[in-house]
């Protein structure tokens, strides 16, 4: 099947996850022993020296993915207009991550409407620069007019929860990759999931992965913790005997 990359938002171990990981390495060495993904957010708020990028692919197995968000000073400063020089130092320190980087994020402000003239410029020299996964996460209903647009860039659009689009808690876009982002609901941020949601997910994704899609899912809901809890679950629930 397809490769699954199941995480969080994140390497933090809150306390009470500790005994299911090793008490020696980094916090991001003892993550990536139990969990083969996350989703480094600090790249929207912050840029991180290439050697930084570099040191953390060093720091994990082989398998292990990371997903890297965009700046913000792209996204949401820029709005994806005249950012190629912001782009290209992006990925000049991410790109030290070398085969570990698994995808790219685009998280959107919910003030972005579609625009399909820039869209398409920004998706254009984007890929001239990076020819990796790509996912999309639009927060404003008028990018459900930008399927066909996505998929003639192989982009997939992220299925979150909650999500403010119309559609937007199932995947969408190019079909192959297929990336869920679980921001915590009803409570965004804080919320646990239960069981039931749980083996409801793990059933869409497993047939992610007999489609062949690629197939991600981070967990966002870190606030009280329950991030780490909720992804170990979820992979125990896809692990052949789960």
């Amino acid at each position: 099947m397809s490769p699954l990359y199941i995480g969080c938002a994140g390497w933090s171990l809150p306390r009470e996850y500790w005994p299911l990981f090793p008490d020696t390495g980094t916090h991001l060495q003892r993550y990536a022993t139990q969990l083969p993904a996350v989703e480094v957010n600090s790249s929207f708020y912050r840029p991180h020296q290439p050697q930084t990028y570099l040191r953390w692919a060093q720091s994990v197995p082989s398998a292990f993915r990371f997903s890297v968000k965009l700046p913000k000073l792209i996204t949401h400063v820029q709005r994806l207009q005249h950012c190629e020089g912001l782009l290209d130092e992006f990925l000049a320190q991410c790109l030290k991550l070398g085969e570990k980087l698994g995808c790219l994020l685009i998280q959107l402000p919910p003030s972005l409407a579609y625009d399909a003239a820039i869209a398409s410029e920004f998706f254009r020299i984007l890929r001239q620069r990076y020819a990796g996964t790509v996912v999309l996460e639009p927060r404003h209903e008028t990018w459900r007019a930008a399927s066909g647009l996505l998929i003639e860039h192989r982009i997939g659009r992220v299925a979150a929860d909650p999500s403010p689009i119309t559609g937007g808690t199932t995947p969408g876009g190019w079909s192959g990759v297929r990336y869920w982002r679980l921001h915590g609901s009803p409570r965004i941020y804080y919320s646990d999931y239960d069981v039931g949601r749980l083996q409801v997910l793990a059933q869409r994704m497993r047939s992610s992965m007999e489609e062949g899609a690629e197939t991600w899912c981070i967990f966002d809901n870190t606030a009280s913790g329950f991030a780490v809890g909720n992804a170990l679950s979820l992979r125990a629930l896809l692990e052949p005997s789960g």
